[in-house]
């Protein structure tokens, strides 16, 4: 992939993940969107890094989705690249709920909210932007998976799901993409330290920055499906290793 010279949208690019790889693409030479739901963080990104554009959007909701992609269409003629990485995760202990009342309503609004960000968002844009990026020079669409995604985490149930469930969205979007220039990316992290989750949640994960790093050399290198540390043994994992990964991740209960 030619890093440079494109025109990116990356959702949820005002932290973490997006904004590291926002920042290379820049560096590259590309033209970078950041959007996200706090304009203030969208500002603070833009502050630290001026040649990015910003718009503030929640993609949790269906017509701020359509906004957006009409928005691009309009400003940004030649975006060719989509970035899913929005993503929020949760903890949510399924067992106190069994045998116990059933969840409020607004537990279940928040659960909602982290379906609609993590997978239906990612596939509604998709559909949403393939029209417009067929038309483009050297179109892609990158998801952002998660390790988790072949073993979950129990104590982020809904999270492990969502990141499972577009992870195969991901697979038969490229296959049904195969005869069409757009390339299908899939991005699959392991334990990033940013503020996924909540803060000092995952400080014992990979730096971000070599994390980034070693995406965007895989972005040069043309690779579809890019996966870094616990991520790629994880991708390449047998059933059994798997189930060990399982044990060690969550241990017996």
């Amino acid at each position: 992939m030619d890093v440079s010279s494109n025109t990116i949208l990356i959702t949820g690019g005002a932290s973490g993940i997006g904004l590291a790889l926002a920042e290379r693409f820049l560096n590259a030479g590309s033209q970078v969107i950041i959007c996200g739901r706090r304009e203030d963080k969208l500002k603070e990104a833009q502050t630290k890094h001026p040649g990015l554009r910003i718009r503030a959007c929640d993609v949790a909701k269906a017509a701020e989705r359509v906004a957006l992609l009409e928005w691009a269409k309009r400003e940004f003629p030649a975006l060719n690249v989509l970035v899913n990485n929005a993503g929020i995760q949760r903890r949510i202990e399924l067992s106190s709920i069994v045998g116990a009342q059933p969840m409020s309503n607004d537990a279940w609004v928040q659960t909602q909210e982290e379906i609609a960000i993590n997978f239906e968002a990612p596939i509604h844009l998709a559909t949403l932007f393939v029209p417009h990026l067929l038309q483009q020079q050297r179109p892609a669409i990158m998801n952002v998976t998660s390790g988790l995604a072949f073993a979950p985490l129990v104590a982020a149930p809904v999270y492990s799901a969502t990141k499972a469930a577009l992870r195969s969205f991901t697979l038969s979007l490229r296959h049904q993409l195969a005869k069409t220039p757009i390339q299908m990316v899939e991005i699959i992290p392991p334990a990033v330290n940013p503020d996924l989750g909540g803060p000092g949640l995952h400080d014992f994960g990979v730096p971000l920055d070599e994390f980034a790093d070693a995406v965007f050399e895989r972005f040069k290198k043309g690779d579809l499906e890019i996966a870094y540390g616990y991520a790629e043994m994880a991708s390449r994992a047998s059933r059994e290793e798997l189930n060990a990964a399982f044990e060690r991740m969550n241990g017996n209960k």
